[in-house]
């Protein structure tokens, strides 16, 4: 891997984990939720955080093994048609509007699409939101979001730099409209005009399946009213959180094995009457 490659890649994880950091004690220091008496009574809050951050370290793992060669070899072989003016700052804005584009209808596909949803439902499993939820993905899902990525790389012919500013840029918005940090109320609503923010994306994580299969977007909040897809419903304090019909988290084992075993068929079952 070349050196500035390499620098490239380090100065994303600063400043990711910085920013995690600062979500993490920040919404310990001034949270906007308190957990549910049913959640504390399962066990302490630690677990559950510690099973979102092991989730997220066999993904990294996975990262360098196969989602980055992936990335790189599919930036190498894209089609070239893209036109002169489509680069610079210009074509770097272009991307990632597009990008964002196209992961809205991934996200949603996740939710539609039964054997997207068997790895995704590991996600909507956490029973409470925080920064570190923003981190617990299925290694499955991460390998076929990484080949639907490159599917796309090698057809719009995205160079690496646009994919790799993107990819910091969801990661950092992914942590701040999971987190619990209590934002004041003004400042929230006119953030949410123009991105995701934790009073819609949380609306997304209520454990009623109307409100689970709506509010998809990831960076910009355009996509859901543009497309049909935006949820009436308000955030409240005591929204549950999860999957409708399934009471309790798993396992770090479970959520593992759950796209493979029974849990696996209850989650497509909740598909089965859709609509």
């Amino acid at each position: 891997m070349e050196q500035g490659l390499e620098e490239l890649l380090g100065w994303k994880g600063l400043a990711v984990a910085a920013w995690l950091l600062a979500f993490f004690v920040g919404e310990r220091l001034l949270p906007a939720v308190t957990p549910p008496a049913a959640l504390q009574a399962a066990g302490p809050a630690w677990r559950r955080v510690a099973r979102n951050l092991l989730l997220w370290a066999i993904n990294v793992g996975l990262s360098p093994l196969l989602v980055l060669p992936l990335t790189l070899w599919a930036s190498s072989q894209a089609l070239d048609w893209r036109p002169v003016w489509w680069g610079g700052w210009a074509g770097l804005l272009a991307d990632l509007l597009l990008l964002d584009f196209l992961i809205y209808w991934w996200h949603r596909a996740n939710h539609v699409v039964p054997l997207l949803w068997r790895f995704h439902a590991v996600h909507h499993r956490d029973r409470f939101l925080d920064s570190t939820s923003a981190l617990r993905f299925h290694f499955g899902e991460v390998i076929l979001s990484a080949l639907a990525r490159a599917s796309v790389i090698l057809l719009i012919g995205f160079p690496f730099s646009s994919v790799l500013v993107f990819e910091a840029l969801l990661l950092m918005a992914a942590i701040f409209h999971h987190a619990n940090l209590r934002l004041p109320a003004g400042l929230e609503a006119a953030l949410s005009r123009i991105i995701i923010t934790p009073s819609i994306h949380w609306v997304h994580h209520h454990a009623v399946r109307r409100d689970t299969d709506s509010n998809y977007g990831t960076l910009l909040s355009i996509w859901d009213p543009l497309f049909g897809s935006r949820s009436p419903t308000r955030r409240t304090p005591a929204m549950p959180i999860g999957i409708e019909g399934l009471a309790q988290d798993a396992t770090l084992t479970g959520l593992l094995a759950q796209p493979f075993g029974g849990q696996a068929e209850l989650s497509e079952d909740r598909r089965a009457d859709r609509g």
